[in-house]
């Protein structure tokens, strides 16, 4: 095995602020006695309840059906009684809520069984079972799973790349998963192999994780189509177009996806899930998440049950320090910062951010003073100083010849900058309004 340090060009590297839970194996958090699970907890369309109030369910019961293929149905964490059905507030949003008030009992559903072995299911049963287990990418994006593992026939796909780079700073889920379930990842990236009927695989792994990189060289030790690739420390190394590159050498296209290249890619925590639906037959219903931040007293690597209220896993850690001054769902990158702790956790919540009022606080920016580091960073190879300024000014289609549909939102232009400019938000801004303005025309 190659143990050269693999990477891509640009980046930035952050600090890490991840010692404070590295070394904390995962926690099974509390029973939730309430859960307040989302029909809309993806990247596509939101499911239909197929549950009403008054309704007794149990713990892997479908309460949400998919009705579009960009979609992924939704279960019950609990057992329990559905007490409302109704719009409420979500990391990402508002969406139609199932309440389901748990009865203790923990009973789990029927449909819960194990499906077999790996090697006597086709790859249509395993597409299948990933689609019926509502799994989605769980990364933070949450692309529905069995979408990704469906590439139209003219897409020839021959590499799986699992992303266990957790480039993001504070974040230490996945770090802790590698150490402590690796053969359920491999189990996971088996199946995935086999779904898309290809015969080489790769894990990518940040060499800031040494003790992980060894662990899964150890579970890969009998798979000789499974490689471990060491990548350089670097962000946003897990961005998977940075990832496809720095594992094969191919580059993606401006505007293609890694099918484009041959190349399928999903998180470690993805592949957990799927190993785990196989041989359990348990849907997504809980994930791990890292709750940290200088805003934390007590930070942890939890296990948490989809629809657990984010004030109930904060309580459980201790606590806020004192007043946050930022709370954000996922990293400090390309998290979602929240205005409430009364939303719940979803499949993708990768981590609980808090941050205390000294580490949020965003400073005047000044003037740009064209230094191009922010040229010089981007993984795209894009100028966010112009996009930017273009964007301050409203003028959107100047703005459009330079790319920003390109952007990848990663935030390192903004990390770098001198002046402080709000590069990134000002190109969010940009791509949201050219969408909108070709979707009119």
């Amino acid at each position: 095995m190659n143990l050269k340090a693999h990477t891509f060009k640009g980046g930035i590297h952050p600090p890490h602020f991840k010692k404070a839970t590295e070394k904390l194996a995962v926690e099974k958090a509390q029973e939730p006695k309430i859960v307040f699970i989302p029909m809309h907890q993806h990247i596509g369309a939101p499911c239909d309840p197929v549950v009403k109030v008054g309704d007794k369910v149990k713990i892997g019961q479908k309460i949400g059906e998919a009705k579009a293929f960009v979609s992924a149905p939704i279960h019950s964490s609990v057992s329990g009684t559905v007490k409302k059905i109704q719009q409420l507030d979500t990391p990402t949003g508002k969406a139609v809520t199932i309440v389901i008030e748990s009865d203790g009992l923990n009973e789990i559903h029927e449909s819960v069984a194990p499906k077999g072995d790996i090697k006597n299911l086709s790859k249509e049963e395993i597409v299948s079972i990933i689609k019926e287990a509502g799994i989605t990418g769980m990364g933070g994006a949450g692309f529905p799973t069995h979408v990704k593992l469906s590439p139209p026939p003219e897409k020839k796909i021959d590499t799986v790349i699992l992303n266990g780079a957790e480039c993001e700073p504070y974040l230490t889920a996945d770090h802790r998963l590698m150490l402590e379930q690796p053969d359920m990842i491999i189990k996971g990236l088996k199946a995935i192999m086999k779904a898309v009927d290809v015969k080489k695989g790769y894990i990518g792994i940040e060499n800031n994780k040494p003790d992980a990189i060894e662990i899964m060289i150890k579970a890969a030790y009998k798979e000789p189509e499974i490689e471990i690739v060491p990548l350089e420390t670097k962000y946003p190394q897990g961005d998977e177009k940075r990832l496809i590159y720095a594992a094969t050498n191919r580059e993606v296209p401006a505007g293609g996806l890694p099918m484009d290249v041959g190349v399928v890619v999903n998180n470690v925590g993805t592949a957990h899930a799927i190993a785990n639906a196989i041989e359990t037959g348990m849907p997504l219903v809980e994930r791990i998440a890292t709750i940290t931040g200088s805003g934390i007293k007590n930070p942890k690597n939890l296990l948490i049950k989809v629809g657990t209220p984010f004030n109930e896993i904060i309580d459980q850690c201790g606590g806020f320090k004192d007043n946050p001054g930022k709370i954000i769902m996922g990293g400090p990158m390309m998290g979602l910062a929240q205005f409430s702790t009364e939303v719940p956790a979803i499949k993708g919540t990768s981590g609980i951010l808090v941050l205390d009022e000294k580490d949020a606080k965003i400073p005047d920016p000044d003037p740009c003073i064209r230094c191009a580091k922010c040229v010089d960073i981007c993984p795209v190879n894009l100028q966010p100083l112009f996009i930017s300024k273009l964007s301050l000014k409203k003028m959107y289609d100047e703005a459009e010849s330079y790319n920003p549909l390109s952007c990848i939102e990663c935030g390192s232009c903004s990390f770098i900058c001198p002046s402080k400019r709000p590069l990134l938000q000002s190109i969010r801004v940009a791509k949201k309004e050219i969408i909108s303005k070709r979707r009119k025309n």
